[in-house]
């Protein structure tokens, strides 16, 4: 057990499992055959699983909420304003709460925007992956490049002031004109966020039992290197491995958790992590299948729940908070795990010796070499 002077702020995760077809990159708990009569029940599950986490909530107001998936974006206006009509009732937002929900830039999911606005959602995130046709047919993506353009104007013209970009890189037989191609475009369409990250092959995915003949190395730093270069020309900082933003527009949400704040996890396959008022660290995750997780309202068999040893408190933080590439100041560590900073001193020496980061008065940064293996930089402090 630790001492905590405050509990960290609480965020929320709402999963939506299903999807028009799964992508054969994507190892994400996502379903196809989704069934428009589900909406209902699914929205009334997610309320009744979020109904059962107050003890968790412990009082706090929540400071963001995010509705991924799978593709959200396949519920209708009026499952989204329920599911948030539900939160509402439930929990106490905090008055600049930042509310995101995934989407497709598929024709009929873009017609929504207007609907998902005002039923509250004030933040899009846009899973375009790629402005080229014959990049997205091998990604085995449902939309084109004429959508996703379309789903962009869409968004500004609903009032979406806020969206993120996803976009993906080192994609099969990519070019490095062609990344750029794509990366310009994100640039110029942006809502002041990019995520970008490169296409890797994930087990249990389409992908890895037939691989596709991606770039090769040299082809994949040059894509990388000009890519970065032109996002921190146009504005744009890397605050995290794979999220770019210009001033202002940094998720709140994911800084939550790379900060190593609580959040509930509600929905098929949701994680959720909080901290008790007596310093214990709880980890939850809900049963992954639908069919599941729908059959077991009005039961709690649905989660199961683990509670974090105290020895593993600095591998969980560093796992979250050296992905950040400002790295963490110790006034943070303290704050959120109730331990002094020398329970980092081991790791730390380690890592300051092999040239995986920088220790100033008060910050501790990866250096370029240590974001380059973030993993090997990590595993120091779980060896601790």
């Amino acid at each position: 057990m630790s001492l905590l002077k405050e509990l960290p702020p609480l965020a929320l995760y709402v999963h939506i499992p299903w999807c028009e077809r799964k992508c054969p990159y994507c190892d994400f708990n996502s379903h196809e055959q989704f069934d428009e009569r589900l909406e209902t029940p699914y929205v009334n599950a997610l309320l009744e699983d979020l109904s059962q986490q107050q003890q968790a909530v412990d009082n706090r107001e929540i400071m963001s909420i995010f509705i991924g998936g799978g593709t959200p974006s396949l519920f209708s206006e009026r499952a989204i304003a329920m599911l948030m009509d539900g939160i509402r009732r439930q929990l106490t937002l905090t008055a600049d709460v930042e509310i995101t929900l995934e989407s497709n830039p598929g024709s009929a999911e873009a017609a929504r925007y207007n609907g998902y606005h005002t039923a509250g959602i004030n933040r899009l995130s846009i899973g375009v992956q790629s402005f080229d046709d014959g990049m997205l047919k091998r990604l085995g993506r449902v939309h084109d490049s004429r959508e996703a353009f379309r789903s962009i104007e869409l968004a500004r013209a609903a009032g979406f002031k806020r969206y993120n970009i996803d976009l993906m890189h080192g994609l099969p037989n990519q070019t490095p004109a062609q990344a750029e191609y794509d990366i310009n475009t994100a640039i110029r369409l942006s809502g002041g966020h990019l995520s970008w990250y490169q296409l890797t092959i994930e087990p249990n995915t389409g992908f890895y039992n037939a691989p596709p003949q991606l770039p090769n190395e040299p082809t994949l730093i040059a894509i990388q290197d000009n890519g970065e270069a032109l996002l921190n020309s146009s504005g744009f900082n890397r605050y995290e491995v794979s999220a770019w933003a210009q001033p202002g527009q940094a998720s709140r949400h994911n800084l939550n958790y790379w900060q190593f704040g609580d959040y509930l996890g509600i929905g098929a396959g949701a994680h959720g992590k909080w901290t008790t008022q007596h310093g214990n660290l709880v980890r939850s995750q809900r049963t992954r299948l639908p069919k599941d997780y729908l059959a077991a309202i009005g039961a709690q068999k649905r989660v199961s729940t683990r509670t974090v040893a105290l020895s593993e408190f600095t591998g969980e933080f560093a796992m979250n908070a050296l992905r950040l590439r400002e790295g963490f100041k110790p006034s943070l560590f303290e704050a959120r795990t109730g331990l002094p900073i020398a329970a980092l001193e081991a790791p730390l020496a380690r890592a300051l010796e092999k040239g995986l980061i920088t220790i100033a008065e008060d910050l501790i940064q990866p250096t370029d070499l240590g974001y380059r293996f973030l993993n090997d930089l990590v595993a120091l402090f779980f060896e601790h």
